[in-house]
C-alpha cells in the first residue's frame, strides 16, 4: 500500500485522469482489441512512440497474442518478424516480474546500444529507448507491458515508470478475467457447434420475446417456412392452434424469468405445411442474477427446435475409427443412420439388395448391434456425430 500510495504521489497523476485509465484498464478485455483503448491512452500521456502488450508470448508451435498502439496505429511495423524471430534475442524475457524499469537503466546504455536486439529490430524502427514491465499474473499468466520512444528523444523519467507502476495490479487482474472470458468464450462456441452438429435449432429471445441470436440449425428451420418461422424477430407457428399455443408458452416462460425462476419448462409441437413430422419445441427461462438498468435487451427464454426426420450427420471418419468399419460399410451405416431402408441403400449405392445386406451384417457385427433399429440407436448415440 506504501509503495502504491509513494508511486501516485511520484506520477502527478490526478484522480481523475487515474480513474479513466483504470476505467479503461477493465475495460480492455471486453474490447474487440483487447486493451487497444488503454494502450492508446497511455501512450499519448506518457510521450511514446510505441507501447505494446505481449499477452502471450510466441511459441515454435503458436503465435503469440500481441496488442499494440503506436504513432503508425494499432499495427507494429515488423511486429510478425518480432513474433518469428527477434523475440528469441529479446533480452527482456527473463527479466523480474512486477518492476518497471528501463533498459538504460538495467544494462546500461553503452551496452544496450551494442545489444544484437537493439541493433537487428529497435534501431531500425527508430526506437531507442525502452520501459520494460514483466507481469505475472495471480492465476499464473505471464505477460509483458512495453514503451518506446525514438532517438530524439529522452529516456522514461521517474515519473512515468510510477504512472505504469501504479497501473500494473490492475492491469494483472484485468488479464486474469481476460483469460476467463476467453476460456467461457471458448467453450461456449464449443458447445454451440455441437448442438449445432447434433441438428439442435437455438434461439434465444430478450424480454419482450423477440429473437436476439439464434444457431445454424434454428436458421435453417426459419428459412424453410415449414412449422416455424421467425419474422420481424418473432417466432411464429404455421397452424393457428400452433401459433397460439406457442405464443402462450412464451409468455408463461418470460413471467417465470421475470420472478427470477428458471424451473419453468413449455414443451409443444408444431403442425408443418409439408406434412412431415411435426418440430418438437422447447421453451425454458434464463433466470439471471443481476439487474441491469439501463439494458436494452437481456436473454430472457432459450427455445431449442428438433426436427425428428432429422438425424445428426456422424463424422465418417471417426464411424470408421471407432467400429473398425470399412468404406463401403460406413456408407451402410449412415444410410441406416438417415433411416433409409435397404432397398433405398442399394439404389442409393448402386448395388443390389444383398449386396446391402453383406455389409449390414459387418455392420452388425463389428457394434455389437442385432437389429436395425438398435443399430440407428447405437450409432446415433456414439461420440461420432459430436465431431
Amino acid at each position: 500500500m506504501h509503495d502504491l500510495r509513494h508511486a501516485h504521489e511520484l506520477a502527478g497523476i490526478s484522480g481523475p485522469d487515474l480513474s479513466e485509465l483504470l476505467a479503461l484498464t477493465y475495460r480492455g478485455p471486453l474490447e474487440p482489441t483487447p486493451w487497444a483503448s488503454l494502450l492508446e491512452a497511455l501512450r499519448q500521456r506518457i510521450g511514446a512512440s510505441f507501447l505494446t502488450l505481449v499477452l502471450r508470448n510466441p511459441a515454435h508451435e503458436r503465435p503469440g497474442l500481441i496488442v499494440n498502439a503506436s504513432i503508425h496505429g494499432p499495427h507494429l511495423p515488423g511486429e510478425p518478424s518480432y513474433s518469428e524471430h527477434y523475440y528469441s534475442i529479446c533480452p527482456f524475457l527473463n527479466w523480474p516480474a512486477d518492476q518497471v524499469v528501463s533498459a538504460d537503466e538495467v544494462m546500461g546504455a553503452e551496452h544496450w546500444l551494442a545489444h544484437d536486439f537493439y541493433l537487428a529490430y529497435l534501431r531500425p524502427l527508430d526506437l531507442r529507448y525502452v520501459l520494460v514491465a514483466n507481469m505475472r499474473t495471480a492465476a499464473g499468466m505471464h505477460c509483458a507491458l512495453f514503451a518506446c520512444r525514438g532517438h530524439a528523444d529522452q529516456d522514461f523519467t521517474a515519473a512515468e515508470m510510477a504512472l505504469v507502476r501504479l497501473l500494473l495490479p490492475h492491469l494483472q487482474q484485468a488479464v486474469d478475467l481476460h483469460s476467463t472470458v476467453d476460456q467461457l468464450d471458448s467453450e461456449r462456441l464449443l458447445y454451440a457447434a455441437t448442438i449445432d452438429r447434433l441438428l439442435v435449432g437455438t434461439a434465444i429471445l430478450d424480454e419482450t420475446g423477440k429473437v436476439m441470436r439464434s444457431n445454424q440449425a434454428a436458421q435453417r428451420l426459419f428459412a424453410a417456412h415449414d412449422g416455424l418461422e421467425c419474422r420481424q424477430d418473432k417466432l411464429y407457428a404455421f397452424a393457428g392452434q400452433d401459433n397460439r399455443n406457442l405464443q402462450r408458452a412464451i409468455l408463461t416462460v418470460l413471467q417465470h424469468h421475470q420472478h427470477g425462476k428458471d424451473d419453468c419448462i413449455e414443451v409443444l409441437t408444431l403442425a408443418r405445411p409439408t406434412g412431415e413430422v411435426p418440430l418438437n419445441v422447447l421453451l425454458r427461462p434464463i433466470a439471471l442474477n443481476y439487474e441491469g438498468q439501463g439494458i436494452d435487451r437481456r436473454p430472457a427464454v432459450a427455445v431449442f427446435i428438433r426436427d425428428p426426420s432429422d438425424s445428426p450427420q456422424a463424422s465418417r471418419r471417426l464411424l470408421r475409427s471407432l467400429f473398425q468399419l470399412t468404406r463401403t460399410e460406413t456408407e451402410v451405416a449412415m444410410l441406416m443412420m438417415d433411416g433409409l431402408t435397404l432397398d433405398e441403400s442399394a439404389e442409393r449405392l448402386g448395388v443390389s439388395r444383398n449386396t446391402v445386406r453383406a455389409h449390414l451384417r459387418g455392420v452388425f457385427a463389428k457394434t455389437g448391434a442385432t437389429r436395425q433399429a438398435q443399430l440407428v440407436k447405437t450409432l446415433l448415440n456414439s461420440v461420432a456425430s459430436l465431431a
